[in-house]
């Protein structure tokens, strides 16, 4: 079976130069969220990496986008109009996609990244986050897929994701296909070596 990609492969290791961002637009309780924000986006900026991330102004959102701002970093937003309309979307940005709806806003950082990290969040984080997954799994998305387990944030899901594959319903290469660190470091040193995993294959 021939694998489809997506837009903005990278050409080979080592070369990745935008990153899609899924994280809150809370900050959270505890001050490390922000600070492992802050120290993630610093480390955008010192690769020179461009932010790709959903626009707002405000939460872990916020912060990632006023850092790499602030340290000379590109940002890309990319917000709905519903969410535009509500005066979050940050003003500063070094470009600002809006767009109709939350479908094509995924699609948009889809097509602008080329890797994905979920930093804590919400709902939606998880559920962004999962799309891009699923996507690589079935042949989709060959970009790199990362968790900054900030806090030991997801650590339930990456213990979800060992019982789906304990229990075979992920296969094992697609548990091995996410990339987990604490580090912001080594978790893009990690998308440096990624190697796209064989397309999903089925069996009765």
């Amino acid at each position: 079976m021939k694998e489809v990609t997506m837009k903005n492969t990278p050409e080979k290791k080592g070369t990745v130069k935008s990153i899609a961002v899924y994280c809150g637009s809370s900050l959270g309780i505890s001050e490390i969220y922000k600070e492992s924000a802050i120290s993630f986006a610093k480390e955008l900026v010192k690769r020179g990496i461009t932010l790709v991330y959903g626009g707002a102004s405000v939460g872990i959102m916020g912060t990632v986008a006023d850092t790499v701002l602030e340290e000379g970093g590109k940002v890309i937003g990319v917000i709905p109009t519903l969410l535009e309309e509500r005066e979050i979307s940050h003003k500063n940005l070094s470009e600002l996609h809006i767009v109709e709806t939350m479908h094509q806003r995924k699609s948009k950082m889809i097509e602008l990244a080329e890797g994905f990290v979920a930093l804590p969040g919400g709902f939606g984080t998880l559920e962004e986050f999962s799309e891009v997954f699923t996507w690589s799994m079935i042949g989709l998305n060959s970009k790199p897929c990362g968790i900054l387990n900030i806090n030991q944030f997801y650590d339930p899901l990456i213990s979800m994701i060992d019982k789906m594959a304990d229990e075979q319903f992920l296969q094992e290469k697609y548990r091995r296909m996410a990339i987990v660190e604490q580090d912001p470091a080594l978790l893009l040193d990690r998308f440096s070596d990624y190697t796209v995993p064989s397309v999903k294959t089925y069996h009765q």
